[in-house]
């Protein structure tokens, strides 16, 4: 494995490194505050091209290899949880699962205005009462008259309640084999009649990324609005969340990126008892554990993209980032909450907001736990 980048790939760092410090950076503490999503600036990604930046030309993406994406993704979340939020889960659970399992008549018709930032598409898994137990969908689906007829209801999804999100492909239950539910995905158009949306608000983290409630009244779509197969719900859904473990570790190693350059740049100004208090052997140790960690996390992660763009195993990689990186982007956050003493619990220091951001990754694609138990299955036990 080669460590070093390639032009293309520094190129993407600088380019959106650059983006969301002129951009993001200063108006990321008002949609914070207002809990407000910006189609302006997802437009604007989608022209800098971070929307379908990993999909074929062909389809209107850019086609980069993950390990491209994931440095914009973390590049992002250097500067704003919420903006990297929008671009993550629109590429790895939204267009992923169309590129990856959509027929050609279906790629053709949804990839290339997903491509471009025009439009977002949601990924419906999550439901009231199915979270880690996937299996505890409730939302139901069956075939009446060459139609599937959707009835339940979804929630916490990303990018699903937005003017420009244009659909969701759903999970649903359609049937049982020897007492086992049988799960198959389907996509739904936003303007499908027996579907709405509402915008989740209140929220802790991510206040400027678009979160919503998704709900399904006898919900209508033409037969051929299945993705996959009938009963290829399960193997849809697995492999979308190991794509998108890898973007939530990106979200985990730039937070972590970002908090502990502002605790570097505080320590190095902030004077106590006659000096800075980077010079203080006690803060300065906390910031060499902060930098060695954040080392080892993104050596983890971008061995996880080597391995999945030579088109090698992954999933467990993909895991291991996901968890190692989020637990990362929490101890760095809090330590550099730590080092700017009571500034860092104001919302004049954008640390506040990272230190509230970083909280979903440890719930957000699989919690800390299920990942532990997605390796302990790999490794044996």
């Amino acid at each position: 494995m080669d460590f070093h980048l390639t032009e293309e790939q520094e190129s993407i760092r600088k380019a959106v490194r650059d983006f969301a410090e002129r951009e993001i950076k200063p108006i990321a503490r008002e949609l914070d505050d207002e809990g407000r999503f910006s189609p302006e600036i997802t437009l604007s990604m989608g022209r800098l091209g971070l929307f379908g930046l990993s999909t074929p030309v062909e389809y209107g993406g850019h086609g980069m290899d993950t390990l491209s994406y994931i440095i914009a993704v973390e590049e992002l979340a250097r500067v704003d949880g919420s903006q990297a939020a929008t671009i993550a889960a629109h590429n790895s659970l939204g267009i992923g699962p169309l590129f990856y399992y959509g027929t050609e008549k279906q790629k053709q018709k949804y990839l290339p205005p997903l491509c471009t930032g025009e439009a977002m598409w949601a990924f419906g898994l999550t439901e009231p009462d199915a979270g880690s137990d996937s299996r505890g969908t409730r939302t139901r689906a069956y075939v009446e008259n060459g139609e599937w007829v959707i009835t339940g209801s979804k929630i916490f999804i990303t990018n699903g309640a937005s003017d420009i999100s244009a659909g969701v492909t759903v999970q649903a239950v359609t049937g049982e084999t020897n007492g086992k539910k049988e799960f198959t995905t389907i996509i739904v158009e936003k303007d499908t009649p027996g579907f709405t949306r509402r915008a989740m608000h209140g929220k802790m983290m991510w206040r400027a990324s678009d979160t919503a409630e998704l709900f399904f009244d006898e919900c209508r779509v033409p037969y051929e609005n299945i993705l996959g197969n009938v009963g290829d719900g399960s193997k849809i859904m697995l492999s979308t969340l190991d794509n998108g473990r890898l973007s939530i570790a990106a979200m985990g190693l730039g937070c972590a990126q970002g908090a502990f350059e502002m605790a570097l740049s505080y320590a190095q100004e902030r004077k106590q008892f006659g000096q800075a208090i980077a010079r203080f052997q006690a803060i300065g140790f906390k910031l060499a554990d902060m930098a060695t960690k954040i080392e080892l996390a993104r050596t983890l992660l971008y061995k996880a993209c080597w391995l999945k763009d030579n088109h090698l195993p992954f999933a467990k990689e993909a895991a291991m980032s996901k968890l190692y990186c989020s637990e990362i982007a929490k101890e760095v956050t809090d330590e550099a909450v730590q080092i700017h003493g009571g500034y860092g619990l104001m919302k004049d220091y954008p640390i506040e907001r990272f230190y509230r951001d970083q909280r979903l990754l440890q719930i957000g694609e699989g919690t800390s736990e299920i990942q532990r138990m997605v390796i302990s299955r790999y490794i044996g036990c």
